[in-house]
């Protein structure tokens, strides 16, 4: 075989230069200043999650009479969990037919470029390996080591339910670089997003003014083109500065919206797009949003007396917890609740002495039938009262979610703020009777000075 001359590997990270204002008295060499503040970076410099690690991967042959045979490189990144390979158009293995060895002429090099997202906080090793023939295959490794830290931290602060279907999660992004030990500096928030799991969909709820908002979309561009403007529209951490966002998660499918969204279920993820003083775009995740349990039961496993079911998604999380359900005697939420009771859009204020309609659907979450009636029982009723029949056979509901509705009147005797309870469901077969907690909240209110005594009475026909 030919000789080969030993070839030489250089690797460079390719990133923005960074700023910096000498110590009085330091001296910079030329080499290393490209203006009066803006250094080039002497390693592989700060480096963070969500951020596109990107290097320059060069085999030179020094050799001014041999040339390097055979060339083949392979780059992989090594990340706290798993090894990737990163693709160059130097590896061999990309090619079948072996087109990637290449032959380089004395004084001569070839490079290639690699890329990679990075989606893992800790130590990363970039791996290289050169291979090329002299007298047999030889090869040449180099390492190199690096950290990544998160430059934000993104924490769920809250997850709210707003009824069978809809969250409201509160997501804070703080700045933390300087927490980590790390030389950081101002983030800019370009974009934040959530990412809704399958089936749901996120919305963004801002506070800001629209008032000044023009119908003509020309207008507005050229209303916002004021620097100062842009400036002050951009959210700008400074190290430590955190700030707050809301966002609406609900059922977009039919499938969704026929299930609701359960105590356990996974929401989605909040994503932020960030840009760094120089420029540099990264991409973080937060970890993923849970809705949580209805606050039916507490800590310690009993009844909070002070639940209302109106808006809670109770009746989600108990069919969750019948469709989990191992077997008896687990003291799950379906049995202490086989049999559920919800309003349907009930209402928030009524006027005094006028009777309302009041809609409510019931489920059977057991594994059996059960032949039911609905009780609306007067003296555990107060303020808010039923109004006509307040006994109502059901028959047969079938099991695993078999449901109906039945209509009842209620009235308010005084006024102020009541909960509407004393809501039973009595199996008729097996005698068996299970309380609902309070339905809802409502506001009794005096009717308007208008109202003569005749529509009142009128409304109770």
């Amino acid at each position: 075989a030919a000789p080969s001359a030993i070839p030489t590997l250089k690797v460079m990270r390719l990133q923005a230069g960074i700023l910096g204002t000498p110590a009085a008295g330091a001296l910079l060499s030329s080499n290393q200043t490209l203006s009066s503040n803006l250094l080039l970076p002497d390693s592989f410099g700060v480096i963070h999650v969500g951020e596109t690690f990107s290097a320059y991967l060069g085999v030179l042959n020094s050799s001014s009479d041999l040339p390097v045979m055979d060339l083949s490189m392979v780059a992989q990144l090594q990340t706290p969990s798993r090894r990737l390979l990163l693709p160059t158009a130097l590896d061999a293995r990309n090619n079948k037919n072996n087109s990637s060895l290449r032959e380089v002429a004395p004084g001569e090099g070839v490079d290639a470029l690699i890329s990679r997202r990075l989606e893992e906080v800790g130590q990363h090793i970039l791996r290289v390996e050169v291979s090329y023939s002299n007298n047999g295959a030889k090869t040449l490794r180099k390492f190199y080591r690096f950290n990544v830290t998160d430059p934000l931290q993104i924490t769920t602060e809250s997850v709210i339910r707003s009824g069978d279907a809809t969250c409201l999660a509160s997501i804070s992004v703080e700045n933390i670089m300087e927490k980590q030990g790390v030389t950081g500096g101002a983030v800019a928030i370009s974009s934040i997003d959530f990412d809704a799991a399958d089936g749901l969909s996120a919305m963004q709820i801002n506070v800001e003014d629209e008032s000044d908002e023009s119908d003509d979309p020309v207008q507005n561009i050229t209303q916002r083109q004021s620097a100062l403007e842009l400036y002050d529209s951009t959210i700008i951490l400074q190290p430590g500065d955190s700030n707050q966002f809301l966002f609406s998660v609900k059922a977009e499918s039919e499938a969704a919206s026929l299930r609701g969204i359960a105590c356990g279920d996974e929401i989605g993820k909040a994503c932020v797009v960030f840009q760094k003083t120089m420029g540099e775009f990264g991409k973080i995740y937060s970890s993923p949003v849970i809705c949580p349990p209805t606050a039916f039961l507490k800590e310690d496993g009993s009844q909070n007396l002070k639940f209302v079911v109106n808006g809670s998604g109770l009746s989600v999380d108990v069919a969750a917890a019948s469709a989990q359900s191992s077997g008896r005697g687990n003291g799950s939420l379906d049995e202490l609740l086989p049999v559920t009771v919800e309003p349907i859009d009930p209402p928030s204020t009524m006027r005094l002495s006028v009777p309302e309609k009041i809609s409510l659907l019931v489920v059977n979450h057991s594994t059996q039938p059960m032949n039911l009636q609905i009780q609306l029982r007067m003296s555990r009723m107060s303020g808010v009262v039923v109004c006509g029949p307040s006994f109502v056979t059901l028959g047969v509901v079938p099991p695993s979610g078999g449901s109906c509705t039945i209509d009842f009147r209620l009235v308010a005797l005084v006024a102020g703020l009541f909960s509407v309870t004393g809501c039973f469901i009595v199996d008729l077969t097996t005698g068996m009777e299970v309380e609902q907690p309070v339905l809802f909240d409502v506001f009794a209110k005096l009717p308007a000075d208008g109202n003569s005594e005749e529509e009142k009475k009128e409304s109770f026909l």
